[in-house]
């Protein structure tokens, strides 16, 4: 049974919504759909999470779409907004087991400057014995590298933990190398489902 608990921040203990700002910004569906497709793709926003920066980022955009510039430079702007709350009862869970003496880490795919500024806004994200972004790392979810670099650093193996995340890819290559897994959907009682790991909380 695994013994500590890894987390994924976003859309696992942080909402996270890039269309929030969009839906003001690009009022159509389609229009805003074809504009995350085409223009701000995920891949886009995934280099960001890896160490580029957003100065370069919007460069390289702007280079190929000069007429979305001011929208391509909103995403940066108006980027808190993706982030409107905590997941409160998933950070319960977190605060929960902690108090009971489990260590808990995080493993993230996350700009530096965003995280940042989602530490100031979100303290409880501090409290992490370990966390991993893969910014400073220059590498991202779902690089078996970066599971590793966690479980090297942290001297854990993966058959000690278990590891939380929102995206199936994510969670297909940390099962690969042995880490239990949940996979988080909106509907995932996420208590129960640690609670079914052999976790008391």
């Amino acid at each position: 049974m695994p013994r500590h608990i890894v987390f994924d921040i976003g859309n696992v203990l942080i909402r996270w919504d890039q269309e929030i700002p969009f839906r003001t910004l690009i009022p159509d569906d389609e229009v805003r759909a074809a504009f995350f497709r085409d223009i701000l793709p995920s891949e886009w926003n995934l280099e960001q999470d890896r160490g580029r920066t957003w100065p370069e980022a919007e460069a390289e955009r702007i280079a190929l779409f000069p007429n979305h510039a001011d929208l391509i430079r909103a995403y940066r702007a108006r980027w808190h907004e993706m982030v409107p709350h905590a997941i409160e009862d998933n950070v319960a869970v977190l605060r929960d087991a902690q108090r009971a003496g489990i260590r808990c880490f995080a493993i993230t795919n996350f700009a530096t400057d965003t995280f940042a500024e989602t530490l100031e806004r979100f303290p409880f994200l501090k409290a992490f014995e370990g966390t991993v972004v893969s910014a400073h790392e220059r590498l991202i979810k779902p690089d078996p590298a970066i599971f590793r670099l966690f479980a090297d650093r942290h001297a854990v193996t993966p058959a000690e933990c278990l590891f939380i995340d929102d995206s199936a890819k994510n969670i297909a290559s940390a099962a690969a190398l042995g880490f239990a897994t949940v996979h988080v959907t909106p509907e995932t009682d996420l208590r129960r489902e640690v609670a079914a790991h052999g976790f008391v909380l």
